[in-house]
C-alpha cells in the first residue's frame, strides 16, 4: 500500500503517485484542489479545505454537481471518524398518487418532478461549524472569485459539457429550462476548451451563503427564489421544505476486511453494496490481481451485493433489514456459497433478521476527509433558478413509483442514494479518505480500488490506474478497453457477457490520500480518467 516502486504494476500510470508532509487536496479539477491548499496555507485545516474544494467544484465542474447538490461526507478529527448526511429528501407537497394523476408512470429525468431538497450547502454549514477553523466567508473566497472571473476549461470538462448540451438540446423544451440555457451556454453553444466561463449569479449566491453562514439559502433570499420558480412551473418544492431541512451527523458502517477497517456512509447511501461484497470475498486469497478467477469472484460478489441493496436500501429507518443484518457473517457466507466457477444471474436474499464530484483532504494535524457531492445524472435536472446559477438536482429520479417498492416516493423521504465516500483505518491509525464517483459504478469502484490497494499492495496511483470493470446487469458487464484480452477471453468461458467499451468516463473517477502511521508522510493518488489535480504541500 505504501509502496515507493512506481514500476511494480505491469500497467503504467499515466501519472505517479504524489508525496507530501503537511497538507493534500486531490480531485478531479486541479482548480479546486489549489483552492483547497491555498486555503490551509491561510490557516484553516482539511475541513476548511474540503469545503473550499467543494464549494469551487460547483463551479469548476458544473457539469458534476452544483450549489443544488447533495453531499455526504467521512471527517477523521481527533482519532474519530463521524459521518455526514447532507442528502435532501422529497418535497412534502409530492406524492405517488399525485403523479399518477397527472399521467407519471415512473420517475422522470428532467424538470421538478425529481427536483429533491438539496442538501450540499446545510452540509458545508455543518461541517464548518464543527470542524472548521476559518469563516465561511474566507472559505468560499476562492469558489466566488472562479464564479466571478471565470476560468478556462479542461478537456474533460469541455467533453461533459458538450455531451450535456446535446442531451439537454434535444429534451428539454418548456420555457422553464431557458435559464440552463442561458447560464451553461450563453453563446447558444457550450463552451469549449480553454474558453473563459463564468457565473456572476453563481458568484453572488455563494456569496449570500458564505455572509449567512447559509441561512439565505434555507430561510431567506434564496428560498424564497426557488420557491418564487417552482410555483411559476407547478413544481413541489417550497420554501418550508428548505427551512425544514438540515444535514445529519451519522455513526459511519464499516467491516474489517484483511486487517483494515474499511467504512462507508450507511444508508440511504449504497456504501453497504461495497461492505456486503468485501464482507463475501474476506476470507478469500487472492495470489494476484490479472487473473481470470480475481476478476470473476469480484464481478459475482458484486452482483450478489447489489441484488440485495437495489431491494433493500432506502432510508435506514425504513428499511426491512438493518445493516447489521445485512453484513451478518453468516449471511456473507450464505452468498458467498452461491459463487461457483459461472456466471450466475443475481436475486436478493434473505438476510438473519436482527452526475458526481469527489474530493479528499488532509493536513498535518492528522485531520482528514473524504467527501462527494452531486446533482446526479450531470448537470442533474436541467432546472436553473433564474439568475443564480443554482442547477437543481433530480436525485429524487431514483424513487419507484410502485406503492410496494423499499424505495416508493412518498413526501419527506429520502432516496437511495447512489453518491458514497469512503474511509479506511487499521486499529487506531486512520490510512485516509477514498472514493470513486459515478453512479451505480461507485460501489464496485470503491471494491476494485480497495482490493486493489489491500490485496495487491499497489499504491495509490496503480490502484486508480488499472483497468476496470462494470457489471450493468444479469450476465453483462463492460470493461476498459485496456483489460488483458485473456481475462476477456477466460470470463466470456465462464458465461459473462464481455462488452469493451471505449468511453472510460463510464468507469468512475476517483481520488486516494493514504497516511502512513509511522512516519506521518502523505501519499496521494488521482484520477487519470479526469482532469484530475492533486495539490500537496
Amino acid at each position: 500500500m505504501f509502496s515507493n516502486n512506481p514500476f511494480s504494476y505491469p500497467y503504467p500510470s499515466q501519472r505517479m503517485s504524489v508525496y507530501g508532509k503537511n497538507a493534500m487536496v486531490a480531485t478531479s479539477q486541479p482548480l479546486a484542489a489549489q483552492a483547497g491548499l491555498d486555503i490551509i496555507k491561510q490557516g484553516g485545516n482539511a475541513i476548511d479545505a474540503a469545503i473550499a474544494t467543494a464549494a469551487s467544484l460547483t463551479v469548476v465542474e458544473p457539469t458534476s454537481n452544483g450549489i443544488g447538490s447533495d453531499g455526504f461526507c467521512l471527517v477523521w478529527v481527533n482519532d474519530k471518524l463521524h459521518g455526514l448526511n447532507a442528502s435532501g429528501y422529497a418535497p412534502n407537497s409530492i406524492s405517488i398518487k399525485a403523479l399518477k394523476d397527472n399521467g407519471y408512470q415512473e420517475m422522470p429525468r428532467f424538470g421538478f418532478v425529481p427536483v429533491t431538497v438539496p442538501g450540499a450547502v446545510s452540509g458545508w454549514v455543518e461541517l464548518s461549524k464543527r470542524f472548521g477553523k476559518l469563516p465561511l466567508t474566507k472559505v468560499l473566497e476562492p469558489a466566488i472569485n472562479y464564479a466571478k472571473e471565470g476560468y478556462p476549461l479542461s478537456p474533460t470538462l469541455a467533453y461533459y459539457w458538450q455531451n450535456a448540451y446535446r442531451i439537454y438540446q434535444q429534451n428539454l423544451q418548456g420555457e422553464e429550462y431557458h435559464e440552463w440555457f442561458k447560464t451553461f451556454a450563453p453563446n447558444g453553444e457550450s463552451p469549449k476548451v480553454g474558453e473563459v466561463w463564468k457565473s456572476l449569479g453563481h458568484a453572488k449566491t455563494l456569496a449570500l451563503i458564505a455572509k449567512t453562514n447559509g441561512e439565505a439559502f434555507y430561510k431567506g433570499e434564496i428560498a424564497d427564489q426557488i420557491d418564487s420558480f417552482s410555483r411559476k412551473y407547478n413544481g413541489f418544492i417550497r420554501k418550508s421544505d428548505l427551512e425544514n431541512y438540515q444535514a445529519e451527523w451519522v455513526e459511519p458502517i464499516h467491516i474489517n476486511y484483511k486487517g483494515y477497517d474499511v467504512w462507508e456512509i450507511p444508508p440511504n447511501g449504497q456504501g453497504l453494496v461495497t461492505l456486503m461484497a468485501l464482507n463475501m470475498l474476506k476470507n478469500d486469497t487472492f495470489s494476484y490481481r490479472d487473473s481470470v478467477e480475481t476478476f470473476h469472484r469480484q464481478i459475482e460478489a458484486i452482483k450478489l451485493a447489489f441484488s440485495d441493496g437495489l431491494k433493500y436500501i432506502t432510508e435506514q429507518d425504513k428499511m426491512r433489514y438493518s445493516v447489521k443484518d445485512l453484513l451478518n457473517d453468516n449471511y456473507a457466507k450464505k452468498r458467498r456459497a452461491l459463487i461457483t466457477d459461472n456466471a450466475l444471474i443475481p436475486s436478493a436474499g434473505t438476510p438473519p433478521k436482527g452526475g458526481t464530484v469527489y474530493l479528499a483532504t488532509a493536513d498535518c494535524d492528522g485531520n482528514m476527509v473524504s467527501y462527494i457531492q452531486s446533482n446526479y445524472m450531470g448537470f442533474g435536472s436541467g432546472l436553473v433558478v433564474p439568475e443564480t446559477g443554482i442547477a437543481l438536482q433530480n436525485r429524487g429520479h431514483n424513487f419507484s413509483l410502485d406503492e410496494n417498492h423499499h424505495n416508493a416516493l412518498k413526501p419527506g423521504k429520502k432516496t437511495y442514494h447512489t453518491i458514497i465516500p469512503g474511509f479506511l483505518s487499521r486499529e487506531d491509525d486512520a490510512i485516509g479518505p477514498f472514493g470513486v464517483m459515478g453512479g451505480f459504478m461507485q460501489p464496485q469502484g470503491h471494491l476494485q480500488v480497495i482490493m486493489n490497494s489491500i490485496d495487491f499492495q499497489l499504491n495509490p496511483q496503480q490502484a486508480l490506474d488499472a483497468p476496470r470493470w462494470q457489471w450493468l446487469k444479469d450476465k453483462l458487464v463492460v470493461v476498459e478497453q485496456n483489460m488483458p484480452n485473456d481475462i476477456i477471453r477466460g470470463l466470456n468461458l465462464r458465461g459473462h457477457q464481455i462488452r469493451i467499451e471505449h468511453n472510460s468516463g463510464s468507469f468512475g473517477r476517483g481520488q486516494i490520500i493514504w497516511r502512513n502511521p509511522k512516519t506521518k508522510v502523505l501519499v496521494g493518488g488521482t484520477e487519470s480518467r479526469a482532469d484530475g489535480g492533486l495539490a500537496v504541500w
